[in-house]
């Protein structure tokens, strides 16, 4: 923890002999039929609370990135972010739900995570490190149950 890499636990929602890029639109033929179900309910994300129990992960924080990813972190974000637990939910989390529709719908699905999302997610997490406290988190907690429930 603390920028060390650890396995998170997730119900599989890809073929087992995927491969390719480590972003996934909606309409990535990668994801099978249970899986879109899973990830659309956020089910997928469910055995993560293994993750919290053992101590790697916590209820709110920011989410845990690929190593690929957070090597193109400026060092000042990668050190604070890197500063907290990562978290199963965080406002980057409801804030972009759609991620995964917006990415199909870019040409080019990884050059748009790398430039457009990637900047707008830590700059979420900065700020949530920045100004985390318990109640923040119990509204995080609130938003992400209704925002799931919603959709």
């Amino acid at each position: 923890m603390r920028g060390e890499s650890f396995s998170i636990h997730k119900f599989r929602s890809m073929s087992i002999n995927h491969s390719g890029e480590l972003v996934s639109a909606t309409d990535d033929t990668r994801v099978t039929r249970l899986g879109t179900v899973m990830r659309r309910t956020k089910l997928d994300e469910l055995p993560q609370l293994l993750d919290v129990f053992v101590g790697n992960m916590s209820f709110v924080g920011p989410r845990p990135e690929v190593a690929k990813y957070v090597a193109l972190w400026s060092r000042e974000r990668r050190d604070l972010i890197l500063s907290v637990r990562p978290g199963i939910t965080d406002p980057a989390s409801i804030a972009l739900r759609n991620e995964a529709a917006e990415l199909a719908d870019a040409e080019d699905p990884e050059g748009h995570y790398i430039e457009s999302l990637l900047p707008k997610k830590t700059a979420m997490y900065v700020d949530y490190v920045n100004s985390q406290s318990f109640l923040g988190d119990l509204a995080i907690i609130g938003r992400t149950l209704a925002t799931v429930m919603k959709d």
